[in-house]
């Protein structure tokens, strides 16, 4: 339609009639001459909007469980964090449990045998310049830490201290092939040198011979001068194998090593030796023999039917 004058007439017209019947429809409330094609225009128009709401709805519903989902994945994440999180806290405490016990073994052993200590942690395994069997420690010269001092744990002998540094030192092991102690056997005090063989048995000649030594003896260190680079009384092992002397003056034996040096944590270097020497008091005590078990035995008398009531009647 051009904008011509009759146009712009017809349009005034149309929105006075417009102003007009909603004028009529608010002042008429619910008795309005209108609440019937309004109704009429509902019923026309209500269908269309259903079709609409539900063609939209699915989207709004797909909108909000995407964003439910995204919700339900950030609580995930978040459980599972927490559920890492309280995994390594357990595990933490299980290792300080672990350390806990074996710092309070390495006490008592200490404690036994009278030895000064100063507590370290195996922080390395090796040493830098060959092939040894060591560890480095968290401890040095600046600890007090000095070359040739033993080196125990909770359950014996560890090695001895080789070389130091401000703030670590390193530590030759009993089951290196270099390492060599001097021992005494438990009762018989019988004298002799255990030396490393790697991953397998100590190696440890007896002076004696002929001295009478069976599997399951145990035996200590003997010592050293000035109790460097050993002190006396620390638990070396326990004999599992005794070779034929074949003529020799010395004896050899194999020996398994108290101390389980794959699993070394918390050290203790003597830094203070005994007044006396311990002898055999820091061995751990020897597992009671089982006592054996009484039998009765029950003996049939063959007097007791001649000497019974009814045989005196007869």
């Amino acid at each position: 339609m051009r904008d011509t004058r009759e146009s712009r007439l017809l349009l005034v017209l149309l929105v006075a009639i417009a102003f007009a019947l909603i004028t009529v429809d608010i002042r008429g409330g619910e008795d309005s001459p209108l609440d019937g094609a309004r109704q009429a225009a509902a019923s026309v128009f209500g269908p269309v909007e259903d079709g609409v709401a539900s063609a939209v709805d699915p989207v709004g519903n797909a909108v909000a469980a995407v964003r439910e989902s995204g919700d339900r994945h950030d609580r995930v994440r978040r459980l599972e964090e927490e559920n890492t999180k309280l995994k390594q806290r357990l595990g933490n405490n299980a290792r300080d449990r672990a350390r806990s016990a074996e710092l309070d073994k390495l006490l008592k052993t200490a404690g036994a045998g009278q030895y000064g200590i100063k507590g370290a942690q195996v922080i390395g395994i090796g040493a830098a310049q060959g092939f040894s069997w060591t560890v480095t420690i968290d401890m040095g010269s600046g600890d007090g830490i000095r070359r040739d001092m033993t080196v125990i744990n909770g359950d014996g002998l560890v090695g001895r201290v080789t070389t130091v540094g401000s703030s670590t030192a390193t530590v030759l092991l009993a089951i290196d092939p270099d390492f060599t102690v001097g021992t005494r056997m438990e009762g018989s005090g019988e004298l002799g040198f255990a030396t490393g063989r790697g991953d397998r048995s100590l190696h440890v000649q007896l002076l004696n011979g002929k001295a009478r030594i069976k599997k399951g003896d145990r035996m200590v260190t003997f010592g050293s001068q000035a109790d460097k680079p050993f002190v006396p009384g620390v638990p070396v092992g326990k004999v599992v194998g005794v070779d034929p002397t074949g003529g020799d003056l010395t004896r050899t034996l194999r020996v398994r090593p108290y101390v389980r040096f794959s699993k070394l944590d918390i050290v203790g270097i003597v830094v203070q030796p005994p007044r006396a020497n311990p002898r055999d008091s820091v061995l751990p005590p020897k597992p009671a023999k089982p006592k054996p078990t009484p039998t009765v035995t029950v003996t049939a008398n063959p007097s007791a039917s001649a000497t019974s009531p009814a045989a005196n009647r007869s």
